[in-house]
Formats: structure tokens, sequence, C-alpha cells
């Protein structure tokens, strides 16, 4: 797909976006009579139509649609996921705030001698809220397990849902009538649902689909390849940059399900390759994984992927970013595609250098430039010092035809320092590409 096509894709589904954000707003004020209330009032409740409706939307963004992510990447729609929610949030708390600032006497809501279950239901959604936004701002910081959070953000977001679309059935000021009522139930229900799709509806397809561990290698210390292979079906067809999700185990509804970058060739149809560093969680755990484990994969996702077009490529990777990288090299070779590639690789020191020797016995043919860079070489080392710069980038990257497409990927601080000097040399966003996997 060109770059144009995609940017008509971004515009279409951010304006659809807006407009189902803004759509129950809309609704509540179609055909609404009663006499209006104080400016205050009426923007506080505002914020609680669009807080509830975003809220709803957060559902279709987590439901794994490829159409919706194509033309952004998976991993700019988590993060779009991420401050969305935290604005949805801020939106529904500030309904309560402004509220209560602008009429005193709706802090009787939340008297439970007043009304005992309305009181005990919406300090529930306050404290569901605070959850929500608590959890995903300090998880890592407090070492609550990726797969716990993720079970646990899904029923609080759940929980706040069905409440505030009970509290505004109960309500009712501005939905009074039938059409109304059975149309804002049908939104947040239907949403809701979107919760089931990956977590159950695609578990439940993928049972007639399983795979098989079948090797399982170190790379670089806390570094493992995992290979498996498609059993009783021809397995899935991807492009190099994608991802999938992985479960392994028995049952494809394990609650164990994380997403890996392929590093195998496209072209190996049937057997597939994740390179996983260990970083906690279920991840610190890889190498002990049995050959012969059944294992599931919901894919391939992402749009990390290099264009038929470009004339050269530029991968430019960091740590346990190279693993896409691999992807497309592997691919082209198996292609035959000799276009020109360059791979700059930050590596924290020699031994940290995953898929080496591959990578310098690729580096023979005229068409491939392999630019190791270490930050803490040991002795004798000859290649590259330090970290990616402006000046390194002077010395290694090819000349600019105008259709050379840059490949970016490895940690934040890396990837933010390489585009920002992309940017500066003139480098425009449809040729630069980049993915990033900070999910919670």
């Amino acid at each position: 797909m060109t770059g144009g096509a995609h940017f008509r894709q971004a515009v279409f589904w951010v304006g659809l976006y807006a407009a189902l954000a803004l759509a129950p707003l809309a609704l509540a004020l179609a055909g609404y009579d009663r006499p209006a209330r104080p400016f205050w009032v009426e923007f506080g409740v505002g914020l609680g139509f669009v807080g509830l409706s975003m809220m709803a939307l957060q559902f279709v963004l987590t439901a794994r649609f490829k159409g919706i992510a194509a033309p952004f990447g998976t991993d700019a729609m988590l993060q779009f996921h991420r401050q969305a929610g935290l604005v949805a949030c801020a939106f529904v708390a500030g309904h309560v705030l402004v509220l209560i600032a602008a009429r005193p006497g709706y802090v009787a809501f939340f008297d439970p001698r007043v009304n005992l279950m309305r009181a005990g239901a919406l300090v529930t959604v306050l404290l569901a809220l605070a959850g929500i936004v608590g959890l995903t701002l300090l998880r890592k910081r407090l070492r609550f397990p990726y797969e716990w959070w993720r079970l646990t953000h899904g029923l609080l977001s759940l929980l706040v849902i069905l409440i505030s679309l009970a509290h505004v059935q109960m309500v009712g000021r501005y939905v009074s009538t039938v059409p109304k009522r059975a149309l804002w139930a049908a939104m947040c229900l239907g949403a809701m649902s979107l919760l089931l799709y990956p977590r159950l509806v695609k578990p439940f397809l993928a049972r007639k689909r399983p795979y098989r561990v079948v090797d399982v290698k170190p790379e670089t210390p806390r570094v493992w390849t995992i290979t498996l292979e498609a059993e009783g079906h021809e397995g899935l067809r991807f492009t190099p940059g994608q991802f999938a999700w992985l479960t392994l185990g028995g049952s494809p509804f394990a609650l164990k399900q994380h997403p890996f970058t392929f590093a195998s060739s496209a072209e190996q149809r049937g057997r597939y390759s994740f390179t996983i560093k260990e970083l906690g969680d279920f991840t610190s755990k890889i190498s002990s994984v049995a050959p012969g484990t059944r294992a599931w994969l919901d894919g391939p996702h992402g749009a990390f992927t290099p264009g038929t077009g470009a004339s050269a490529l530029v991968l430019i990777a960091g740590g346990i970013g190279v693993t896409p990288m691999m992807s497309i090299l592997r691919s082209m070779k198996d292609r035959g595609d000799t276009r020109p590639a360059t791979l700059i690789y930050g590596a924290g020191s020699e031994a940290m250098i995953a898929f080496r020797a591959e990578l310098e016995a690729l580096a023979q043919a005229a068409t491939f430039k392999f630019v190791p860079v270490v930050e803490n070489p040991g002795e004798g080392w000859q290649g590259e010092r330090g970290v990616i710069d402006d000046a390194l980038l002077t010395r290694h990257l090819p000349p600019d035809d105008g259709k050379v497409e840059y490949m970016i990927c490895g940690p934040d601080a890396m990837m933010d320092a390489v585009e920002l000097l992309l940017i500066k040399r003139g480098v425009p966003m449809r040729r630069r590409h980049s993915e990033r996997f900070n999910i919670a």
C-alpha cells in the first residue's frame, strides 16, 4: 500500500473516531426540549457523555482489527489507546467534579444514607478509574505481572462501562425516549462485546490451528530464539516486520499471551522463529520451554514493513530491536532481493550482538552493509564505538535518492534520537518506519 493510501486511511479512521466519540453527546441533545441549566452543569454532563463514549471506544482499539491498525502501526495504536484511556478517565472524573462544583447538592449522589445502591455504584466507578490509571502508570514500578494487569485492566474497564450505562439510563434526563435508551445500550454493550473477541472468539477459532515448539536456543546472554512448526495445517503468512501474539501451553485460552516479532523469513512457511529477551514475567522463563510444547499464534499484526517501491533499505536497530530486521534480511535473501541494505546495530557489548555470525556472513554480499556499534567495547574491538549519532550516520548512510526507506526499532531513547536525526536530514515521515512495544 502506498504512503498516500495509508494517509487517506488514517484520516478516515481518525475522523470516524472523533465522530463516534462525540456521537453520544449529539444523540443526547437531539430532540432535547427541556429548559437549559447553568453552563457548568451542562458542561459537566457533556464531559460525562464524551468520557463514556471514549471508554467504550477503547474496546474497539484493542480488538486487534488489522484494517484499523494498518495505516498507523500497532505500536502507535497501543500508544493512542493508552493516552485516550487516560483522557477518557479524566473526562469521567471531571464530570463528577464539575457537577459537584457547579451544584454542591449533587454530592448527595454519593451519600449512602440517601441511596445506598447508587452511592455504592458511583464510588465503585471512581475507585475503578483510580485502579485503571494507577496500575497503568505504575505497573512496572509495582512489578505487577503483565498478564494480571491485562486481566484487571479489562475487568475494571468493563465495570466502569456497565455502571456508567446504568447511571445514564437511571438519570434519564437526556435519554428519556425508548430509541435513545436502546441506542445507548447497543453502543455500550457492542463495545463491551469486543473485549471478548480477542480473548474468547479468536482463541476458540485457533483451536484447530496449533503449533509445536521444535527448538529453543540461546543467541546472546538472556536472549533466546524459540522456533515453532505448524501442526496439521500449513501455518500463516506474514510480512517481514510483523508480529504475532504467542500463547504457550495446552490451551489457546491461557491468560499468558504476549506479542513477539517474527525473526524468521516470511518465505519459510509453516516454521516460525521468535527471538525473545528475558525481561521479566513470561519472558524470564522462555529458556525453560521444552521442545514439544503446544503453542498458539494470533496474527500476523503490525505495519512495520518496508515498501516494495524502496530503492534501498536502512535498518537501524538497538538491542532486541534487531529481531524484525532479521526477518527482513532473511526474507530478502530467500526471495533473491538484491536491493542495497544497511544494518546499523547498536549493542551494549560485543557479547550482546545477536546473530553476529549470520550477519557477518550476509555482509560478504556487495549489496549488504553491516555496521555493529558497541557502547562498551572490550580491548581489540575494531568497529564503531559509543552510540548511534549524527557523525556515525554520516559515515555509513547510503546516498538518498528519495526512495530509500528507513526502519527503526529498539529502546525508546535510541529511537527518539535517531528519528530526530533523520528528520534533520530531511527524511519525510512516509519513508521513516518505527516500531515500539511499550504496551503497559
